[in-house]
């Protein structure tokens, strides 16, 4: 465990100019007087680790010192390779890059660990468009990728949802994949720049600006995608409908539905006040009456709906339609 501990701090130290003690020991999960003990059993490995005293003070290499990558286990090696989705890298225009950096990593890997390419993609491989989609590659998504990379605006004319085409200058900050559709989040200009979501798909032209930006260092794309993501669901369900559902249609419910978290907290609130035939009664958001009426259809007569009452007897009346053509003789006029 120390062992891995020891390289960790090689590896933290390479990719830093220094850090100080107390950056080390967050990093390491570890207190600042380990942090002074793994330093002083580098130093006495050979490894040339110095420590500048002061306030500004900090641990440091010297002499340009670089480690191999000989700590790597099995799995590490074989998770590293997992990391990168070749084709989303194809489709930014990054292929080439990622399978140079592969080889350089493979190079540097034990020879006991050169197989580790090979075995992860035999394993483990990643489609991220949804079943039935076409995958398409957005036209601009390599331009707008080197803008990502190179911390560069880009000049964009945009198709709204809506339909109206406006043109923006946007600073990209990070490119997302969502289920088989590409996302790039960006702050747009004018007098009070904020950050937005853009489909790729929507672009019909795209233009290297003629200036870089400043990088806003707090900005978390994880966290920022997460929130937009949230906020999104939330606003396209803006209609309820109360609903009674078997036990078969219960099982069923999250997976005709486009929010299977909410559904299944429903179902589960609502699993004590069964009745004697094992039915319960909750409310769902939904995007709309129309979405409701083809989502909950697909349960048939596991499912009855309360209110509104508009809805109820759209389905008392679909119900009606399919047994007058269910009740006659399939081979008559």
């Amino acid at each position: 465990m120390r062992a891995a501990r020891l390289i960790r701090m090689v590896l933290l130290l390479q990719s830093r100019p220094s850090m100080s003690a107390s950056q080390l020991a967050r990093e390491l999960d570890v207190s600042e007087r380990t942090v002074t003990r793994d330093a002083q059993a580098l130093a006495e490995a050979g490894v040339p680790v110095y420590a500048d005293r002061g306030r500004a003070g900090g641990y440091r290499l010297v002499g340009g010192y670089r480690t191999r990558l000989t700590g790597l286990g099995k799995d590490e090696a074989a998770a590293l390779f997992l990391s990168g989705v070749p084709g989303a890298l194809r489709e930014m225009g990054l292929e080439d890059a990622a399978s140079a950096a592969r080889l350089k990593v493979s190079a540097a890997l034990l020879p006991s660990l050169r197989d580790a390419p090979a075995s992860a993609g035999r394993r483990f491989h990643l489609d991220a468009p949804a079943w039935w989609q076409e995958p398409g590659t957005p036209e601009h998504l390599p331009a707008v990728a080197r803008a990502v990379w190179a911390d560069r605006a880009v000049e964009v004319v945009y198709r709204r949802r809506d339909g109206e085409v406006v043109t923006r200058r946007l600073e990209p900050y990070g490119l997302v994949l969502k289920a088989g559709v590409w996302y790039v989040c960006a702050r747009a200009g004018g007098e009070r720049p904020d950050f937005r979501v853009y489909r790729l798909d929507r672009f019909d032209e795209v233009a290297d600006g003629e200036d870089g930006f400043v990088r806003d260092e707090s900005f978390d794309l994880p966290g920022f995608w997460a929130e937009r993501a949230a906020g999104f669901a939330r606003a396209t369900l803006k209609e309820t409908v109360v609903v009674r559902v078997s036990e078969a249609g219960a099982a069923r419910l999250p997976y005709v539905t486009g929010d299977r978290k909410s559904v299944l907290a429903a179902l589960e609130a609502a699993a004590g006040e069964a009745d004697a035939r094992g039915w319960v009664t909750l409310a769902l958001a939904v995007e709309s009456y129309d979405v409701a009426f083809g989502q909950l259809m697909q349960l048939g007569p596991e499912v009855e709906v309360l209110e509104p009452a508009a809805l109820r007897e759209r389905f008392a009346g679909a119900a009606r339609a399919m047994g007058e053509l269910y009740g006659r003789d399939p081979r008559g006029d």
